[in-house]
C-alpha cells in the first residue's frame, strides 16, 4: 500500500508512518519545514516539502499519483490564531481531497476533532477554539460529500503521549475522554485495512476493546 500523510511531521503522523513502514508499506509525508526531512526518513517515510497553505491542486496531485490512500494529519497547532484554523484545518484538508480526486486516490482518512461542527455557536468556547471546531466540521462535511472518495473521519478525544494500550472505545458519540497518540495511530492503520469503514465518522477514546475488534464493530 502506498500512503501519503499530510502533516507528516506531527506526532501521530510519525507514529503512523513507523507502523506502516514496519510492515512494508510505502510512505510519504508532506512537510512544510525542510529541516524535518530526516525525522520522516527515520520513520520510514519519504519527505515531500510542500506548504499546503501556499500551493495548488496541481502540485499536490502530482505527488499523490500512484498512492492508494491519503491521511490528513495536519493542523495549525497550538498558539495559532483563528485565521490559520481556516487555512490549515479547513482549507488544506479540502485541498488534499481535491488533489486526491484529481490523482485518482480512492481512500481518504481524516484526523478530525471531537465536537467538530461547522455550525458551532459563538458562545461554545473561546474564539479560536470555536474557529477550530468550525473549520474541522466544515472540512468533514465536504469530505463526506465527495462520492469519489472512500473517506473515514476519526475524531479522537484529548491526546496524550502515554504509551499505547491497544484498547479503545469507538462510537458515534463516546463522551469525553483521553487517548494516547500511539493508539490513534494504530486505529488509523486498522481503518486503512478496513475499507468497509468508508463513509463512517466516529469518536475515539481509550477503552477496553482491542483496536481491531473496535474497528470491526463499525461495520458489523
Amino acid at each position: 500500500m502506498r500512503v501519503v500523510i499530510a502533516g507528516g511531521h506531527g506526532k501521530i503522523a510519525l507514529i503512523t508512518a513507523k507502523l506502516l513502514s514496519a510492515r512494508g508499506d510505502s510512505l510519504a509525508g508532506f512537510i512544510r519545514n525542510p529541516d524535518h526531512q530526516d525525522d520522516l526518513r527515520g520513520a520510514g517515510a519519504e519527505p515531500i516539502v510542500v506548504d499546503l497553505e501556499n500551493t495548488t491542486n496541481g502540485v499536490v496531485s502530482s505527488h499523490l499519483r500512484g498512492a492508494d490512500a491519503v491521511i490528513f494529519a495536519a493542523g495549525a497547532g497550538p498558539g495559532s490564531g483563528a485565521a490559520r484554523k481556516e487555512t490549515v484545518d479547513r482549507d488544506a484538508a479540502i485541498l488534499l481531497a481535491d488533489a486526491a480526486e484529481a490523482a485518482g486516490v480512492p481512500r481518504y482518512v481524516m484526523i478530525s476533532a471531537m465536537g467538530a461542527d461547522a455550525n458551532t455557536p459563538d458562545d461554545a468556547a473561546d474564539e479560536v477554539f470555536v474557529a477550530y471546531l468550525r473549520a474541522k466540521g466544515a472540512a468533514d462535511d465536504l469530505i463526506r460529500s465527495r462520492t469519489a472518495l472512500l473517506s473515514t473521519i476519526v475524531r479522537p478525544g484529548q491526546l496524550t503521549d502515554d504509551p499505547a494500550t491497544g484498547k479503545v472505545t469507538i462510537a458515534e458519540s463516546t463522551g469525553r475522554g483521553k487517548i494516547p497518540r500511539a493508539d490513534v495511530a494504530a486505529v488509523l492503520v486498522a481503518v486503512l485495512d478496513a475499507p468497509d469503514t468508508a463513509g463512517k465518522t466516529f469518536e475515539l477514546i481509550s477503552g477496553d476493546t482491542d483496536i481491531e475488534a473496535a474497528v470491526a464493530s463499525l461495520t458489523s
